[in-house]
């Protein structure tokens, strides 16, 4: 509307004088009609037309009138390109500020605060005209005029706004002043969520199919991505007073190498990964994602800092559980309880096994058979007493059949842990420098520290602000066949609930799982549509001459069938890294691998009847309606594909006897 009344203040004086000659024309005209005689001679008509001199007036005055418009049109045309050619300059200045904003911070931090003061007296403000380009931020110094970053970061992707006021600006100044200025990248073509094995595994994955791809990891630790399973196993047994700060470790082979899959070397800094050219992979430590808008492709972090995204992947993991009775406990009970996960719990954990007398591991599961064999190894030297309390009858009695399960309660004991089977905790108090554990049968244990392994919740903290179904039985975000929960959003690790084409929908927290799935999500990210049809394995050890690997649902509810011999000293976790040269068994683990099993080269002799209580090595088969669904490698390794390849087959089998010939435990 401004634009056409200007134009119109412009063409007025051309349009009135136009008006005027068109009357005094008409004016003329009518003078001359009425003077001409009725009979005209046929000569003087064909001379020109009636008015005599009049005609040639009136062709002046319309080329005149044309040539107004025409003037007028141009000059109209010429005018809404300059506007619209001002209105976008006008619009690339105001889009421009944050960034020129971070750049003068940035030089305002670094720059002594005398020598701020002598630029602000010489430099001259920067002009405001709001038609012209703005200053550069790089060739002015910083003066009062100049704009510091908004105290919120920069703004992503949103609207721009105008400059705050100025008292606003000087707070948001001192504010920014405060702490070191960290410019972090406002869009990441693949955003991770999570630090863990399954982030590290997409990422491998996505740079291997795109090379250019710039990867962003965002988590809430401040390490970069590390293996968790030392936490719990070689990292107890290795004799390097710093292993705490080293957090490296050497394996049953007596290879060294170190908890982190990758070194610092290996990523890019969050600041360089916009403008990598060949892309990267970026850690954003310390930093926890809150919300999430699947619709806006962003999300928000705990510092209001909102990066936006093209594709997306969920591998937040999971939390340690408590019991409810040491959340109730106080804040005594609390100082003296690890909820064992992270790096930090393990350092922590080790001081306190090093600084006081007794230790109770409370849980019966994986992660408190191993720590409590851990544990109880130490004990030897440093006269620690360490106990582990579990409801079941022994130890690891959810996974495995009763006559195993006591047999490896007996081999915790020899590793220096006293066993307390159907301990039930009522109440723990903090009594005289102690805590005292008091069970429902009335038992009363007394200690110097808790550590609560009793479960894993899965993180799903993002599913209500993104919309995301969690699954009601088995926890943890849904996903489809491709691991996407929706469009652009894929999930992997112990956060996905995934269907199983054999075992139907599940939920596995283990160390192959999050490779694989995040290596398989991280290719569907890239445009690989390729379904998850991997069963993971897992794998605990009591030590390094007790281990076993685990693949399918194995539930000691189930029937089970057992085929056992005699054990040599090659078949122990020790003996096995030997040849694969990594104690992380399953980084072996790949589909194709998974997709096939070989039958033995040579026939293998009939099975052996082991003696009563000798488990040395032997096949635990899990059964429901008749099929095997589970599969237990007691003491024998290197054979995970042959239990994949049974388990995938789906069939049922007469004598078991004749499968477990297929993992050849009978050979010397």
């Amino acid at each position: 509307m401004l634009k056409c009344r200007s134009v119109w203040r412009k063409l007025a004086p051309f349009a009135g004088a136009s008006a005027t000659l068109c009357r005094q024309n008409v004016r003329r005209t009518g003078l001359n009609n009425g003077r001409t005689p009725a009979h005209v001679p046929a000569a003087h008509m064909a001379t020109g037309p009636a008015g005599g001199g009049g005609g040639g007036q009136n062709h002046f005055y319309v080329l005149l009138v044309g040539g107004t418009c025409l003037g007028g049109a141009i000059y109209a045309y010429r005018t809404v390109k300059g506007d619209q050619r001002r209105y976008q300059e006008r619009i690339a200045e105001i889009s421009s500020r944050p960034h020129r904003r971070a750049k003068e911070a940035t030089t305002s931090i670094r720059t002594e605060a005398p020598a701020v003061a002598e630029a602000e007296a010489q430099v001259k403000p920067p002009s405001r005209e709001p038609s012209g380009p703005a200053p550069d931020a790089e060739s002015a110094a910083p003066s009062e005029t100049t704009q510091p970053p908004q105290a919120d970061g920069p703004v992503f992707g949103g609207a721009a706004e105008e400059a705050p006021a100025e008292p606003q600006v000087e707070e948001a100044a001192r504010r920014d002043s405060a702490q070191p200025s960290l410019t972090l990248p406002w869009h990441a073509p693949y955003l991770l969520i999570g630090g863990g094995t399954a982030s590290f595994a997409a990422a491998r994955s996505i740079r291997a199919r795109d090379p250019g791809a710039r990867v962003l990891i965002v988590t809430d630790e401040p390490d970069l991505p590390y293996m968790r399973p030392p936490l719990s196993k070689e990292l107890w047994f290795s004799d390097d007073p710093a292993v705490t700060d080293t957090l490296r470790f050497k394996q049953w082979n007596g290879k060294e190498r170190s908890i982190y899959f990758q070194p610092p070397s290996f990523y890019i800094s969050p600041e360089e990964l916009s403008k990598a050219e060949n892309g990267g992979v970026a850690v954003l430590t310390s930093k926890k994602v809150v919300h999430m808008d699947v619709r806006g492709n962003k999300v928000k972090l705990d510092d209001d800092t909102e990066i936006s995204y093209d594709k997306c992947l969920i591998a937040t993991g999971g939390v340690p559980r408590n019991l409810q009775v040491l959340d109730r406990a106080g804040e005594e009970v609390k100082n003296r309880t690890t909820l064992f996960r992270k790096i930090e719990d393990f350092r922590s954990l080790d001081k306190v096994s090093r600084n006081t007398k007794s230790i109770t591991v409370i849980g019966g599961g994986f992660l408190g058979s191993e720590l409590a064999c851990a544990l109880g190894r130490r004990s030897h030297d440093s006269g620690l007493e360490v106990i582990q309390m579990f409801p079941e009858k022994g130890n690891m009695g959810k996974v495995l059949p009763e006559y195993l399960s006591n047999w490896t309660t007996e081999k915790v004991k020899t590793e220096g842990v006293k066993v307390l089977s159907e301990a039930l905790v009522k109440s723990v108090t903090c009594k005289d420098d102690q805590l005292e554990i008091k069970l429902k049968d009335g038992r009363l244990v007394k200690t110097d520290h808790i550590v609560a392994a009793v479960g894993l919740e899965p993180n799903v903290d993002l599913a209500k602000s993104a919309g995301l179904e969690v699954d009601s039985d088995f926890g943890g975000y849904r996903v489809n066949a491709e691991l996407q929960a929706r469009s652009n959003i894929w999930v992997a690790g112990d956060a996905a609930c995934f269907y199983d084409i054999r075992l139907g929908r599940r939920r596995a927290e283990h160390h192959d799982h999050a490779v694989v799935s995040g290596r398989l999500a991280g290719e569907n990210m890239t445009g690989a549509d390729k379904p998850y049809w991997h069963q993971s394995m897992f794998w605990s050890d009591l030590g390094p001459d007790v281990g076993y690997e685990a693949i399918g649902i194995v539930d000691s509810s189930l029937p089970t069938v057992g085929v056992f011999a005699k054990a040599t000293a090659k078949d122990t976790p020790k003996a096995v890294t030997e040849k694969s040269g990594t104690g992380i068994r399953s980084e072996s683990e790949t589909e194709d691998v998974a997709s096939s099993a070989a039958a033995p080269s040579a026939p293998a002799p009939a099975p052996a009847v082991a003696r009563e209580d000798d488990y040395g090595k032997g096949v635990i088969f899990y059964l429901r309606d008749k099929v095997v669904v589970g599969i237990i490698l007691w003491n024998v390794f290197n054979r995970m594909p042959i239990a994949r390849k049974i388990i995938k087959d789906g069939e049922e089998h007469a004598d078991l006897n004749e499968v477990a010939k297929l993992f050849n435990i009978h050979e010397d």
